[in-house]
């Protein structure tokens, strides 16, 4: 195993990891839709998903006193950031349209729970080109 498989194998760097994809997640969104990249502008759009990543970490090690590193577990947290993000937006008096919701699920999917898919195959020994 490569030392970055390793030390996705411990939480707090897969945290960290999912938060960072979370901030790649809404500069991505703020860029395509030309709404300027600032920090604040970032932090603005990313803190209910953030909240909603922390919420499903959370959720996971009460319910599982496991940590969310594998496959399984990381569809609870995706599942959490994208209902609980969706949920604080709408009352914060952001926007959920339904072409939101859906480009916001399935990026999220792909970055929170494709991370783990591949660490997942990679822990078995897959090589990657």
């Amino acid at each position: 195993m490569t030392r970055v498989v390793r030390m996705l194998h411990r939480p707090l760097p897969a945290f960290v990891l999912d938060l960072v994809l979370v901030l790649v997640f809404a500069t991505i969104g703020r860029a395509t839709h030309e709404h300027g990249l600032t920090v604040t502008g970032v932090i603005g759009t990313a803190w209910p998903f953030l909240l909603g990543t922390a919420i499903g970490w959370g959720g996971v090690r009460l319910l599982s006193k496991a940590w969310p590193l594998e496959v399984g577990p990381g569809v609870t947290v995706w599942l959490a950031t994208v209902v609980f993000g969706m949920l604080l937006r709408g009352v914060s008096g952001g926007g959920i349209a339904l072409p939101f919701v859906l480009v916001a699920a399935g990026t999220l999917a792909l970055l929170l729970v494709g991370w783990r898919a591949l660490l997942t195959w990679r822990s078995r020994g897959g090589a990657i080109p």
